[in-house]
This record gives structure tokens, C-alpha cells and sequence, in this order.
């Protein structure tokens, strides 16, 4: 199975909701064609970002498969087992499976309790891929919530000698974890996209295929051009991943309800209104926050001709 998912930005979406706490599909259909217009080479729905353990099942399986309508020809990937039970878990992903989506994603801390070993999640992993078509590709998530599994060297090698796996996004913030890794998937189908930003330049260089972080919810195009000129262009490159580190503190700052604040700010139709967070906790300082880098964005822009 021939691994089609192409190196760049991979943004991790949100779910844009109404004021009455539906899914908006309007505003999603708009923040799809934003995506692919700032040069995403590909989406992420229903991981966390997408708010994924506040949506039904029917909500994830009906967001994902709107997210590949609309994005036609162009890949999109998608987690959503949220449940602890095993079976219930595979009846999640065969619906998920059931959307058109390119790759089915894998939530790492779903597959075992924190402390069981590798053999543990390695069983329950087999199991999954069992129930599943061998005809849908597969990845894995390091999903920080409800806790962080960094994949370990063994699981990281079994996935990847499987053939199947070709989507790993790395939330180890580690260039030694991302090192190692990136050698065990060299020669196979498997690609690693970094989801930090302080260590995304250096594992660019080390043979990540690219990005798919938070981030890409407010600058995407930035990190378009880093992906694509890190090499060509490595002084610029590597003072843009310096501010760009400095810009991602902002995740800090109340996420996802300032980066749904953001689109607001850059057109798009999107009400504030997360499941995960109250908009009013939104400070006056965390919208200039939002502000401020858009202009810092637009001026990046500029003097990059982005």
C-alpha cells in the first residue's frame, strides 16, 4: 500500500459550532477552503482540536465525512475513538472507517491505561487492526489528553513494519524521541509530522515529513514556507522557526476559543462557542494577543513574499 500522503502542513481542525451548540458545516465548509488556500497539503478532523471527546459519534462520523466531501481529491485523515471499552472503540472506528476518509488515526492513550506496558497496547492494537478493512491506512495520534503515550521504539517499529501505518504525528516535543523514530521509519511507508514548533526546524532537517500542530489554526501559510524553504532558504528559515516558536506560547492562552476568535478576525464566519471552553473566558489581553500576531503574520508575509 503506497503511502500518498504528501510531506507539509497538516492542520489539526476545529469544529466550528452555532450559538446554539450545533455544528456550523456553513463555517466548516469555509474553514476547509481557508485550510487548502493558506497551502495545507492536507487535513486532520476529529482529533482533539476538532473538540473530538465533547462530539457524538454521529457528530464525528457526519464532520468527517462533510471535511472529505469538500475537500474532494485532496486527503484528509480522522481520528474519534474517545471510548475506554475495546469493542466500543471498534465500533467507533468502523464508523469512522465508513466516511471516505484517506487514513483512520489512532488515539495512542486509547489503546491501554497509563503505566500497562507495550505488550498490553501492542494486543489491543492487533485486535483493532483485525476489525478493521486492510484496505484503509492507518496512523497514529500522540493525543496529550486524557494522557500523553509517546510511542515507543517497539511500537513505533511494529507499526511500522506492519505496512499499514503511514501517519504518525509526534507530540514528543523531543528531538531524541523524534530521532529515533525517524530511523525506524526510514525505508517504510510511515512518515512522522511534528506537532511542536520549537523542535519542528530541526526535524525538518532530520527527515520529518512536516507539521500538524495547533498552530495551523492561526498561520498556516508560515509554516508552509518553512516546510517548503528549510533547505533552499535555511537562514530565513530558521529565524522564521524562532518567531514562529515564540508565536506558539499562544496556545497557552485559552485554545481553541482564541483561535476561533483568529478566524473571526481573518473573515471567516465562526461564532466563538466551544464545548471545551466558556468564550467568555477570553480575555481582553488574549484578543490582542490574536490581533497582534495576525499583523505579526501579515508583516512575516510581506518580507517572505508568502
Amino acid at each position: 500500500m503506497k503511502n500518498r500522503f504528501p510531506d507539509g502542513v497538516w492542520p489539526v481542525m476545529l469544529t466550528p459550532f452555532t450559538e446554539e451548540n450545533k455544528v456550523d458545516y456553513n463555517a466548516l465548509e469555509h474553514l476547509v477552503h481557508w485550510y487548502f488556500d493558506q497551502g495545507c497539503d492536507g487535513l486532520f478532523a476529529v482529533c482533539q482540536s476538532s473538540e473530538m471527546f465533547f462530539l457524538s459519534l454521529e457528530e464525528r462520523y457526519k464532520i468527517a465525512s462533510f471535511v472529505k466531501q469538500v475537500a474532494g481529491k485532496r486527503p484528509v485523515i480522522a481520528s474519534g475513538h474517545i471510548s475506554n471499552d475495546p469493542k466500543d472503540q471498534i465500533e467507533e472506528l468502523k464508523r469512522m472507517e465508513d466516511t471516505g476518509i484517506d487514513a483512520l488515526i489512532l488515539i495512542s492513550n486509547r489503546l491501554v491505561l497509563e503505566g500497562e506496558e507495550d505488550d498490553q497496547l501492542l494486543f489491543h492494537l492487533e485486535a483493532l487492526m483485525n476489525a478493521l478493512s486492510e484496505e484503509i491506512s492507518l496512523g497514529f495520534y500522540e493525543c496529550p489528553y486524557p494522557y500523553k503515550r509517546i510511542l515507543t521504539p517497539k511500537v513505533t517499529r511494529y507499526c511500522a513494519e506492519t505496512g499499514r501505518f503511514h501517519f504518525l504525528k509526534d507530540t514528543s516535543c523531543r528531538m531524541d524521541s523524534i530521532n529515533e523514530k525517524l530511523e525506524i521509519v526510514k525505508q517504510t511507508e510511515m512518515k512522522l509530522y511534528n506537532a511542536n514548533t520549537a523542535t519542528l526546524y530541526d526535524s525538518l532537517c532530520a527527515g520529518a515529513a512536516g507539521y500538524s500542530g495547533v498552530m495551523a489554526n492561526f498561520h498556516p501559510a508560515l509554516y508552509h514556507w518553512l516546510c517548503e524553504n528549510y533547505l533552499k532558504h535555511p537562514k530565513e528559515a530558521k529565524l522564521l522557526s524562532d518567531v514562529l516558536t515564540m508565536c506558539s506560547l499562544i496556545e497557552n492562552s485559552n485554545y481553541p476559543v482564541n483561535a476561533k476568535y483568529a478566524m473571526q478576525r481573518m473573515n471567516l464566519p465562526f461564532d466563538l462557542m466551544t464545548r471545551k471552553l466558556a468564550a467568555s473566558n477570553l480575555t481582553y489581553a488574549q484578543r490582542l494577543e490574536v490581533e497582534q500576531l495576525i499583523s505579526l503574520t501579515e508583516e512575516i508575509r510581506k518580507r517572505l513574499q508568502v
